[in-house]
């Protein structure tokens, strides 16, 4: 039996309900990216990719990991195809790498590198802007990280504006396992400081953790952290962040501990309920997990039931709409082909038939008919700046492929943001696209899924509509930002606080309060610009609510004293005559 009559045969009934116009041409050739670099059959793990505009010209690059013997690889989007870049090769050895993060660590507007190795130290590399770069690993206080590092993820978890690095490791002396996942604070003056221990973090059992996802799973503000373990001995990990610099381990409580070769942490709100949901890969003969969110700090497993179990052995997975059709689809990669399990899935793409399922559309009409080689990462971007996200997908033993979104005539909005008091890069942001009053959510992560990290632009399909409505952003400052009548096919750049209205704006900004988080209760008030006509008071409440304090504010007074209460979590609300904002106080 031929590779297609399988694929066909596998989908036969999917593809009868199919309405949708998936179309996507692989094309890694053309554009000048057809190589491998995981071409020994025993290089078992192959590393990941980034499909990140590393330049900031507005296109989507590509840097991929490689095996011991090979330098990170670097390819520039030059309009629409790839050029490499030799000269980068240099700023890393020939170790074996497996994850590629450009962030912008420090804040600048440029984007540094971090590339964790597997047989070396991490390596961490400042951009001085004019895309020259020095290894500042020692300086940065990560260069004595352990080895066996094999993926890393980042966050702001204390919320102050910069972001957080989270190592995961698998040492390969399995059971022997000894190396423990850690939580890097950025300390905001270049340097990062391992608080895995004062964070709450398990460092005396070692979790043979292949990822991470920072994000935040019971929308209470704060970034929470999934972990994927391999081997049903090391159940999967979710850490509650506390918001007072700890974290408590809800696995048990929300269900998401389970025993699985879990492979990726792949994160989206694929049913625009407001709440994110986390997908899950593993091996035959067990099955992927599609973990739901209730809504109530709990998951469950719907795999079984919207048709994404797949039942191979699964790695990278990624959601995406990939035909713009104003739903959220989903795209797995397998290391089992036809040739060595013929009676299996190879990757998949499942597309979402809007009714809380999913299904494998007619890999022929789609073009996902040759997508069978032994893959393992993948990450989405966009080659052609056309609106439609492309994917890249890293393979063993054969060429990498770039599977080209062919498009479907429907309409797009993407999204890129740019921080001002939260990090730079906009990372852990909800931003949400209104049309008829119901909203698309994306969620912004940096280092999701299986060694990957996707294009720094969110997507939104936007199907027949000619404009959005509304778009809003709310930022880890919480600062929320509202657009309206939003015009589709661009690619909009929102700046933290510039989209508020004149008179929000002002009196949100008109106060800041410092320094917080603090140790010692007195936190300062700033004000200015403020309407001496109108009368101001305060309002203190603690984390549960409970109102501890009012007293009108005298302009003259610029503090607020909290050392008679207990550390922890606070929320300052100062109200105007006809305006009111919330600040989060933290002392520790």
């Amino acid at each position: 039996m031929t590779k297609k009559l399988l694929f066909i045969l596998i989908v036969l009934l999917n593809t009868f309900y199919s309405t949708a116009q998936i179309s996507f041409t692989e094309s890694a050739t053309s554009l000048g990216v057809a190589t491998n670099y995981y071409g020994n059959a025993a290089a078992f793990l192959t590393g990941g990719v980034s499909f990140c505009d590393f330049d900031g010209d507005g296109w989507d690059d590509l840097s991929f990991a490689t095996e011991a013997g090979n330098t990170v690889k670097f390819f520039k989007n030059n309009s629409g195809t790839f050029t490499e870049i030799s000269n980068l090769r240099v700023i890393f050895n020939s170790d074996k790498t497996l994850q590629i993060n450009w962030v912008d660590y420090d804040n600048d507007g440029d984007k540094d590198l971090f590339i964790p190795s597997h047989s070396a130290l991490n390596k961490l590399y400042e951009n001085d802007g004019t895309f020259s770069f020095t290894d500042v690993t020692d300086a940065a206080g990560i260069g004595s990280a352990t080895l066996y590092a094999f993926g890393s993820s980042w966050g702001d978890y204390n919320n102050d504006g910069y972001l957080d690095l989270f190592l995961t490791y698998r040492d390969e002396s399995y059971p022997d396992d000894f190396y423990f996942n850690t939580l890097y604070k950025n300390d905001g003056d270049g340097t990062f400081t391992d608080v895995s221990v004062e964070a709450g973090l398990n460092v005396t059992v070692g979790h043979f953790s292949f990822c991470s996802a920072f994000f935040d799973y019971d929308n209470d503000g704060w970034q929470d952290i999934y972990i994927a373990n391999d081997k049903p001995s090391n159940t999967n990990v979710m850490y509650h962040n506390n918001g007072d610099g700890t974290f408590t381990d809800t696995s048990v409580s929300t269900g998401t501990n389970i025993g699985i070769d879990a492979m990726s942490t792949t994160i989206a709100d694929y049913n625009n309920d407001g709440f994110l949901d986390i997908y899950v890969t593993n091996m035959y003969p067990g099955n992927n997990v599609f973990f739901k969110n209730n809504g109530n700090g709990t998951f469950t497993d719907i795999a079984a039931s919207n048709g994404t179990l797949m039942g191979s052995v699964a790695w990278g997975a990624v959601f995406l709409d990939g035909d713009n059709d104003m739903d959220t689809d989903l795209y797995v990669s397998s290391m089992f082909t036809t040739a060595n399990q013929p009676s299996f899935l190879p990757s998949a793409f499942y597309e979402n038939q809007g009714d809380d399922t999913f299904a494998i559309p007619n890999p022929v009409d789609s073009g996902f008919d040759d997508d069978d080689s032994i893959s393992y990462s993948n990450a989405i971007g966009d080659v052609d700046n056309d609106g439609y996200p492309d994917i890249v997908v890293v393979n063993r033993e054969s060429n990498n492929f770039i599977f080209q979104n062919n498009g479907s005539g429907n309409n797009y909005l993407k999204v890129k943001l740019e921080g001002t008091t939260s990090n730079r890069d906009g990372i852990g942001s909800w931003v949400q696209a209104y049309n008829n009053g119901v909203p698309q959510n994306r969620y912004t992560l940096l280092g999701e899924g299986f060694n990957s990290q996707n294009s720094n632009s969110e997507f939104f399909g936007l199907g027949s509509e000619t404009v959005v409505d509304s778009l809003k952003v709310k930022w880890l400052s919480g600062t929320v930002d509202v657009l309206y009548n939003v015009s589709v096919n661009q690619t909009l750049s929102v700046v933290e606080g510039a989209s508020l209205s004149v008179s929000k704006f002002d009196f949100l900004n008109a106060i800041k309060v410092y320094p917080n988080p603090n140790n010692n209760g007195l936190f300062q008030l700033n004000f200015s610009d403020f309407d001496v006509s109108k009368n101001y008071q305060y309002k203190l409440f603690d984390a549960l609510g409970r109102k501890l304090k009012q007293q009108n504010i005298d302009l003259s007074t610029n503090y607020v004293d909290l050392k008679n209460f207990n550390k922890g979590i606070y929320f300052l609300q100062i109200i105007s005559e006809d305006q009111s904002t919330t600040k989060k106080l933290i002392f520790n």
